[in-house]
């Protein structure tokens, strides 16, 4: 008979890893007192009769029935998932308190309602708090049921025997097992509670999504490892002062992580921006000098977004540098390179960076917007509201090339731009129908970039 015994174990909160022995510094991660203690239950199996029971079949005798996706009803969010819901998937909404989270998933049982059962689970809110949420979001399906609950367990037992098609937790924070010895939020119980989620999700063949808060950090509340133990990871991103936020897939087992989803948030909940580039870049001045439109891809989508520098003498021994949107670092690495390579001094100024609308620009193709942007803004010179620019630069002062570029071209020229600058080396992918249908200046530097705009 197996005996089984409670050992102790440490696992790190900010990372997942795990130890018999406790460390005041994570092995893995290097974070300081994130070591929790946790207890775990032991058994001792003899698995010599189960292996010969084990079987391995070929992967090519392995049958498997057509994929089946719920649609949501909202294409940015089945963008982001890949084609739609799949069936006994778990999947783990993030994002900070007040982003979205709770409001896009009921949103979204109006029109699973209409032909799924849809359960929704939460642990912060009554029946009546939800309802009253409901009819300001106008949801009003049958086929929704609320149930207010935080014992794990006894969820589980009742989406075995209810069989709902859909279920939504909300959320794990604030769910708790029997079998875990701690109180909600805890590493621990946060653990315990996705496990059994997970089983629940895998053995009914019912996809579950989950809400989880973020910390201060930016990072999913509970260990590293919950990210892991979850078949999609979807992050809401944007400033609750802004009415855009951005839906962006971490990992996804069922579709690629390159997608992202824009939404506008109202006072009837959350609407999807299908063209989110002429929301970006709407608004821009007129005639202002030290702004220029950048393209980045956000997986198969190219997104416009508005990159605004100022370059302002300063007051100061040392002069100020501040980036929005735009990696710092990076910054910094520019203006070293338009002082060195291209002739524009900036030691003596104060410089600022702002991508508008909220966005990141994370590629290496927005460098030549944003050294437009701060060139535009020293020589006092307008980039025209007709013109776009992308490329990567390096420390020599080359423009590089960049990937998808006929994909940025086209969409430039759909949004009714009419010069487009861009590396060199990437002329020879136009297409001759394209070039028509636009005026490309390949530029093989900086220099030479903005010189072209004065020409």
């Amino acid at each position: 008979m197996a005996k089984n015994s409670t050992k102790t174990m440490f696992v790190c909160a900010s990372c997942g890893y795990d130890s018999s022995k406790w460390y005041g510094q994570c092995p893995s991660c290097k974070e300081w007192n994130t070591m929790e203690e946790i207890r775990v239950q032991a058994a001792e199996k003899n698995a010599t009769g189960r292996a010969a029971d084990l079987t391995a079949l070929p992967i090519d005798q392995i049958q498997i029935d057509n994929e089946h996706r719920y649609q949501t009803g909202m294409k940015e969010l089945d963008r982001v998932l890949g084609g739609g819901i799949v069936q006994g998937s778990l999947i783990l909404l993030g994002g900070d308190p007040g982003i979205g989270k709770s409001t896009l998933l009921l949103q979204i049982c109006e029109y699973l309602g209409k032909q799924l059962k849809v359960l929704y689970v939460s642990g912060e809110e009554s029946a009546q708090q939800i309802k009253l949420r409901a009819n300001r979001l106008n949801v009003y399906t049958e086929n929704l049921f609320i149930m207010p609950e935080k014992d794990m367990l006894a969820i589980s037992q009742y989406i075995s025997s209810m069989k709902p098609d859909i279920v939504m937790i909300d959320s794990i924070q604030t769910m708790v097992a029997d079998t875990a010895s701690s109180s909600a939020g805890s590493v621990t119980q946060i653990r315990e509670c996705t496990n059994i989620l997970m089983s629940c999700a895998k053995r009914n063949n019912i996809p579950i999504f989950i809400v989880g808060h973020v910390n201060k950090d930016g990072d999913l509340a509970g260990p590293k490892i919950l990210e892991h133990m979850v078949d999609a990871v979807l992050y809401f991103e944007g400033d609750k002062q802004l009415a855009y936020r951005i839906l962006r897939a971490a990992k996804n087992r069922f579709g690629s992580t390159n997608e992202i989803g824009v939404f506008e948030m109202g006072n009837a909940g959350l609407k999807e921006v299908e063209n989110p580039s002429l929301m970006l870049i709407s608004g821009r001045p007129k005639g202002a000098s030290g702004t220029c439109i950048a393209c980045i891809m956000e997986g198969t989508r190219p997104i416009f977004a508005e990159v605004q520098g100022l370059a302002a003498p300063t007051n100061f021994g040392n002069p100020r540098r501040m980036a929005t949107g735009f990696d710092y670092n990076r910054m910094n690495m520019l203006i070293a390179v338009l002082e060195m390579k291209a002739g524009y001094y900036l030691g003596n100024m104060d410089t600022y960076v702002n991508v508008v609308g909220g966005l990141k620009l994370d590629e290496p193709a927005a460098d030549l917007s944003v050294a437009m942007a701060l060139v535009s803004s020293l020589k006092d010179v307008v980039v025209p509201d007709d013109v776009i620019a992308f490329g990567e630069i390096g420390l020599a002062g080359e423009v590089r090339s960049v990937v998808c570029c006929e994909q940025r071209v086209s969409e430039a020229a759909r949004l009714g731009f009419s010069r487009c600058i861009i590396p060199k080396n990437n002329l020879k992918n136009i297409s001759p129908k394209l070039k028509k249908q636009i005026e490309i200046v390949a530029v093989d530097s900086i220099r030479e970039a903005f010189e072209a705009l004065i020409n």
